[in-house]
Parts: C-alpha cells; sequence; structure tokens
C-alpha cells in the first residue's frame, strides 16, 4: 500500500532525504506506477510541511500524536496538492491506514479533520494572502495563514514553507519580493537540467524530440531544460544510456567549468560523488582524482564515469577530505583543486526540499567548521601557480564570499580572480533550475 510506505517514510524522521524514497519502495514490493505516487506523496509533504502544519493547526482539535500528524499531512497532500486522486479515493486511503497503524478508534478524528478541510475548500485565488494557496487556484474559506502585514515571516514559515529564519535572512539580503519569489521556486518539483555530452545542445535536443522529450534551451549554451515528469523518460532514453546526455545543473557546471582544466593537467576534485563536475574536468582532458569518504557514493560516480566513457581518465579514491590525505595521494600536489563543499542547499531547495527543515544555528555552526577544514585540505594540495575552485549549492554567505575572505585573510600567497554566483530562475521561464556560489583562487 502506497499510503503505508509514504507514512513510514515520513514517520522515520524530519530530516527525509528523497533519496531514501527509493529503496522504501523496493523493500515494499511496489510497482513503478505506487512508487510514483510515493514519490510524490514524500516529496509534497516535505516542500509543502509548513502549509500542512498550518492546516492541521487550523482544523484539528486537540494536539494529534506524530503519527497522525503524518497520516492527516498526506491526507492534506492528496487533498489539496494532487489533482489526480479522488476526494473520496484519499479520504478513504487515509481512514484505512489510519486503521492499520493506529486503530480502529482514530479513524474517526482524522477523517473529520480531513473533511473540515475539504469543506474550506475553494476554487481559484481570492487575492487575501491568509487564504490563498501560493502555486495552487486555490484558497481557504476562512484565514489559515498568518497575517504577512503583521506577521510576514510567520506568513512566509505558513503559505510557502520556507523557515522564518531563513526568510528574515533573505529579505534583508533581496528584499521581500525577491526573498518570496525564491521561495514559491522551492515549492514546486524542479525542473530537468540536462547537459549534452561530446555534442551540441541543437544535436541533443532533435535526439530527445525524437523519443518524445521536448525540451527547451537553458541559459548556458550546453543546458536543456526539461518539464519535471521527464526525469525517467531521459534517464530510459537512447541519448542518456549513449553517454550523449546526462543531468547536471547550470550552477554546478559552471563551478566545474571555473577550475579551467586543460589537457595534461592533474586535477583533485574533493567531495566527488555524483561524479557531475569530475566528469566536466575529465571531458575538458585533465586527468582527474575524485575523493570521496563513501563506498556507496563513489559507486554512483563510478557508474556515472562509465556511462559517460570517462573512467580511464579519473581514479576513484574513498578517504576523508577533510582529514589527512596523505596515505591516499602522498606528497601529490595538482594544477588545480576543486572543492565541492557539503553546504546547507539553500540553492537547491526544490531538488532537495528537506534542507529548508535542517536549517539552524547548531547545523549551521558544525557544517561551517566542516567547510573550514576542507578548504585547508585542498589549498595545501595546489601547487604553486595553481588554481582552487570552492563551490556550494547554498546561497548564503557565511558558506561563500565570507569563508573566501577569512581564508584569504589568513593565507599570504593567494588572490581571488574570479567568482560567479547563480540563483535559480523562474519556474515558467528558461532560467538556470539550480543555484549556488562558486569562485577560483590563484596561489602564487
Amino acid at each position: 500500500m502506497p499510503r503505508l510506505t509514504a507514512w513510514s517514510i515520513l514517520r522515520s524522521g524530519p530530516e527525509i532525504s528523497l533519496r531514501g524514497v527509493e529503496p522504501a519502495c523496493r523493500e515494499a514490493g511496489l510497482d513503478g506506477r505506487d512508487r510514483a505516487l510515493v514519490r510524490r506523496l514524500v516529496g509534497t509533504e516535505v516542500r509543502r510541511r509548513g502549509t500542512l502544519r498550518a492546516l492541521v493547526r487550523h482544523f484539528a482539535r486537540g494536539r494529534p500524536n506524530r503519527d497522525l500528524v503524518c497520516h492527516l499531512h498526506l491526507g492534506l497532500v492528496q487533498l489539496y496538492f494532487l489533482d489526480r486522486v479522488p476526494e473520496h479515493a484519499a479520504l478513504s486511503a487515509t481512514g484505512e491506514a489510519v486503521r492499520r497503524t493506529s486503530g480502529p478508534s482514530k479513524v474517526r478524528y482524522v477523517n473529520g479533520v480531513l473533511r473540515s478541510a475539504l469543506r474550506a475548500r475553494r476554487p481559484g485565488l481570492c487575492g487575501d494572502p491568509t487564504r490563498d494557496l501560493p502555486g495552487r487556484e486555490l484558497h481557504l474559506a476562512e484565514p489559515v495563514f498568518r497575517d504577512p502585514v503583521e506577521h510576514p515571516l510567520l506568513w512566509a514559515e505558513d503559505a510557502l514553507s520556507l523557515p522564518a529564519a531563513l526568510a528574515k535572512r533573505w529579505t534583508k539580503r533581496w528584499g521581500r519580493e525577491r526573498a518570496e519569489e525564491l521561495a514559491r521556486l522551492g515549492l514546486a518539483e524542479a525542473r530537468v537540467s540536462v547537459r549534452a555530452v561530446g555534442c551540441g545542445r541543437a544535436e541533443l535536443a532533435r535526439e530527445l524530440a525524437g523519443e518524445g522529450l521536448e525540451a527547451e534551451e537553458g541559459p548556458h549554451e550546453r543546458i536543456l531544460i526539461l518539464p519535471p515528469d521527464r526525469t525517467e523518460g531521459l534517464i530510459a532514453s537512447e541519448a542518456f544510456r549513449r553517454g550523449r546526455a546526462t543531468i547536471q545543473g547550470e550552477a554546478a557546471l559552471r563551478a566545474a567549468e571555473l577550475v579551467g582544466a586543460a589537457p595534461g593537467e592533474e586535477v583533485l576534485d574533493l567531495c566527488a560523488a555524483p561524479g557531475g563536475k569530475t566528469a566536466v574536468m575529465a571531458e575538458a582532458g585533465a586527468r582527474v582524482w575524485a575523493v570521496d569518504r563513501r563506498a556507496d557514493r563513489l559507486e554512483r560516480l563510478r557508474e556515472t564515469l562509465d556511462r559517460l566513457a570517462l573512467s580511464g581518465r579519473v581514479e576513484a579514491i574513498e578517504a576523508d577530505a577533510s582529514g589527512d590525505l596523505s596515505e591516499a595521494l602522498g606528497s601529490r600536489l595538482f594544477d588545480a583543486v576543486l572543492i565541492d563543499a557539503p553546504c546547507t542547499n539553500t540553492g537547491v531547495l526544490a531538488q532537495r526540499p528537506s534542507a529548508r527543515w535542517r536549517w539552524g544555528p547548531k547545523a549551521r555552526a558544525s557544517l561551517l567548521e566542516l567547510q573550514r577544514r576542507l578548504l585547508e585540505a585542498g589549498a595545501a594540495r595546489v601547487r604553486p601557480g595553481g588554481r582552487l575552485v570552492w563551490s556550494t549549492c547554498s546561497l548564503e554567505p557565511e558558506e561563500n564570499g565570507q569563508m573566501l575572505a577569512r581564508f584569504l585573510a589568513e593565507s599570504p600567497g593567494w588572490e581571488r580572480s574570479a567568482e560567479v554566483e547563480t540563483l535559480p530562475g523562474p519556474a515558467d521561464g528558461p532560467g538556470p533550475v539550480d543555484g549556488g556560489w562558486s569562485a577560483r583562487l590563484l596561489r602564487s
């Protein structure tokens, strides 16, 4: 039963990675159609969790326990965000899942909350931000979200599912309108960014069109954009299987290109999996040492390189890039080092929606310390006259410009030569699907 699988995934904890959905579906023995439903249920719950919390807060009596909250969220996802599921089917599936997990006595309570929410649902938008559902042609019969005039940050948490702390810093940096636009981009499943490999973009577009995949051009000359529901079609395509197409965002591609890898050069790629940036540098003719600390992630990197016929130019190394690399690399120095650092992922909330719910001072402090260690380890491996590229898919200054400014102040002999910031583009336009930041430093 897909509903029970989705419920068990959500119940496992607040920090859900959508990558864990597929293994859970396989373990449950679900077919392709049911797996797709579980992905939509879980993905929508994570993206819209702030709104779902507001709905439960408004329509539920008392304080339902966590198990019931997960059931209520999934029921509300189907009633408010999944158009293909009939109302009676959503109510029936929720009731059956509650009966199996929490007992018959709880079915009436959950059913009552969902029916109250259903009665309050209205078609179209009414212009009242306390009632309109962003990204949906729906509004509520009565105010449910907090007033954006009196409490703009709490409204963002309710209506846009953007934590108030993140909304505050984005508003301060870009203004309220741009901050809300970025938040809205994170409410929908991301479009698919496809890089042409070994061929021109127009040629790849014709190939994909021949397989029923109509793509539009992205801002980068090597990028095509597909609708979010065409991921499986792309992966099954002949162009993908033959290594002429690969999934890669524009911000990620620009970071790899910033390295300026050239034939005959030796390049070190720290935190290399799943291998997209490694592939770009290997394609340029460089010999790449790709380091990652997890064997399963390196296996994904090897699969990518095999498909793109680049394995012969890459040496995959299992090691902790933030620690001592002497056992793995000896005293070797490199022409260039790329550090694609672990980050808060705030530039890719559409692709990694759970990142917004990990936002907090304790997690950020630990992450910044790890980033500092990685930066020092990478810099120590650059030969004199070489290059270091720092890359994240975060939009936060302390992980990007401020991180490098501190390093440069403490490290004589380095200078910044370039930097690139990319913001996600509009969901209905040609802009990049991902956001991020990268900069290149030169060692004298």
